[in-house]
């Protein structure tokens, strides 16, 4: 049976989604986005269209080129209403309705402002908008999501651009345990292929990693990397781990071990 991520009524084989900033090149953007082979591929409207006209166009040609789906964001959005403006452009700019909703509450983590982004996506999905909520592994506040009608959640594992790996990760699995049949895709902190493979493990459905990769000494390997793992650490979670164990437990079992009985013993001398 394929093994598909799913959420608005669409599945991807992927269960990577990947960054377009901060590349060196265009080129190593193409090269680490044809190794990766991401569902979708995340795009900032407003720091595109503050590049200048000349720079936003050559970069949609690369997106075009690349031949993947789209999500655009409402990166560098500080209120619901500064989110709402950005995903109506975007919506007319990419013609999806797919959006990544960021609301930012503090710039010193780029945490998310739950009451702006409850209220921005409230707003989103009732004009038609399918969106992915930039969301903390706060519980109530992705229940409130789910209720204003998102239908995949985007827990952080750490603040933007960190690096640090889940940092909470209590939360997070309590989160994967208390949302069984919810989409969550990890979103931002992933810094090494093992963060990955570990909240794929946990049951978790995707990730999406940008700077990690984009800021790798080789951008391409670590794009293979991070997509290995995501596999990998999918696998481990469908084949069901092992119990944790409290105490040593022998792998070789005692019923059918060969002995030898008082006649027949080995002595030191004949072991030498």
């Amino acid at each position: 049976m394929p093994d598909t991520m799913t959420f608005y009524g669409q599945d991807y084989g992927s269960r990577i989604l990947l960054g377009t900033a901060r590349y060196e090149s265009p080129v190593l953007l193409l090269e680490a986005i044809e190794t990766a082979q991401p569902a979708l591929l995340t795009v900032a409207l407003r720091k595109q269209i503050q590049g200048g006209s000349q720079a936003g166009q050559s970069f949609w040609s690369i997106l075009r080129s690349a031949n993947r789906p789209l999500l655009p964001n409402t990166a560098g959005c500080n209120s619901a209403k500064e989110a709402v403006n950005t995903a109506l452009m975007a919506r007319e700019a990419f013609e999806t309705d797919l959006i990544k909703l960021e609301v930012i509450g503090d710039e010193a983590n780029l945490q998310p402002d739950p009451f702006g982004l409850l209220e921005a996506a409230a707003y989103l999905v009732k004009r038609g908008f399918k969106v992915l909520p930039y969301c903390t592994e706060d519980l109530i506040l992705c229940r409130r999501l789910l209720d204003v009608g998102c239908e995949v959640l985007m827990p952080w594992a750490a603040p933007i651009g960190t690096g640090q790996g889940p940092r909470n990760p209590k939360a997070l699995r309590e989160l994967r345990d208390r949302l069984p049949d919810v989409p969550l895709i990890v979103d931002a902190g992933l810094g090494l292929p093992s963060h990955a493979c570990q909240v794929m493990e946990w049951g978790f459905d995707g990730i999406l990693v940008n700077t990690a990769v984009s800021r790798a000494i080789d951008p391409v390997r670590m794009a293979m990397a991070f997509a290995g793992a995501v596999q990998a650490g999918r696998g481990g979670f469908l084949a069901g781990p092992m119990p944790v164990q409290e105490f040593a437990v022998p792998s070789t079992p005692d019923i059918g071990r060969p002995f030898w009985d008082e006649a027949h013993r080995f002595m030191p001398q004949e072991i030498a």
